[in-house]
């Protein structure tokens, strides 16, 4: 049917896991939840993600300023230049050798480099660049560009509406806090998220470590091999 819009939405990830981006590829418009607020204490993933450390999950993370209690996520800096380097050369030790990282190192390094005003901004330009390359065909909106104050389920119905959209595509565990009766009464078909069983050769393991950023995948695979082995047929 030609007038379904599929809406996805999420906050603005860290140089996400490859689950985020087969969520974006599914959605016909993709609405950075850019305007809640930030989890008080602790990481979170907008400011870490795992990566391979010499077959073994290991977090790099974004160091931000917590200056005041509830900040929005696009109010949030992060902590000075430092950290940039310090995670390229964290790369550069644990995919030095892998099969694309060569190729894809220049790209990578860029995005990490990218200068931004917030975490939000920053986060969300490696996020469409990503998708870009991936050759994904989908419209980005912030959700602060609509200035909704309502929360919960209510907040993301009232977003789907401001994008025209008919279908929501949650996330998995979505299912444990939305109420599905709010969608069926605004005429909002609700679906989830199914990230298929992905599997790729990970550079310093036999067995496969699930759940790395995207990064794990271009550098081992590239990009090509992505859209060939895992973007290339939707389930929507």
């Amino acid at each position: 049917m030609g007038n379904e819009i599929v809406v996805g939405i999420h906050q603005p990830n860290f140089m996400p896991w490859l689950g985020y981006f087969y969520k974006i590829w599914q959605s016909d418009i993709f609405i950075f939840l850019d305007d809640v607020q930030i989890q008080k204490t602790g990481a979170s993933y907008t400011n870490r993600v795992s990566i391979n450390n010499n077959g073994k999950s290991q977090y790099i993370t974004m160091p931000i300023k917590r200056e005041k209690d509830k900040l929005q996520i696009n109010q949030v800096e992060y902590v000075n230049e430092k950290w940039k380097k310090k995670i390229i050369g964290t790369l550069q030790a644990g995919y030095g050798k892998a099969s694309f990282f060569k190729k894809n190192k220049d790209l990578i390094f860029d995005l990490i480099n990218y200068k931004a005003d917030n975490i939000a901004e920053y986060n969300m330009h490696f996020i469409k660049n990503i998708s870009n390359k991936l050759s994904f065909n989908v419209k980005f909106v912030k959700s602060s560009d609509f200035n909704i104050t309502t929360t919960s389920t209510q907040r993301l119905i009232d977003l789907i509406k401001k994008v025209n959209g008919n279908i929501y595509l949650s996330g998995s565990g979505g299912d444990n806090y939305q109420d599905k009766k709010m969608y069926e009464e605004n005429s909002i078909k609700l679906i989830y998220n199914k990230m298929p069983n992905f599997t790729y050769k990970q550079y310093k393991t036999k067995e496969f470590i699930p759940g790395l950023s995207i990064i794990d995948a271009i550098f081992n695979i590239g990009f090509e091999n992505l859209k060939e082995q895992l973007f290339n047929k939707k389930d929507i």
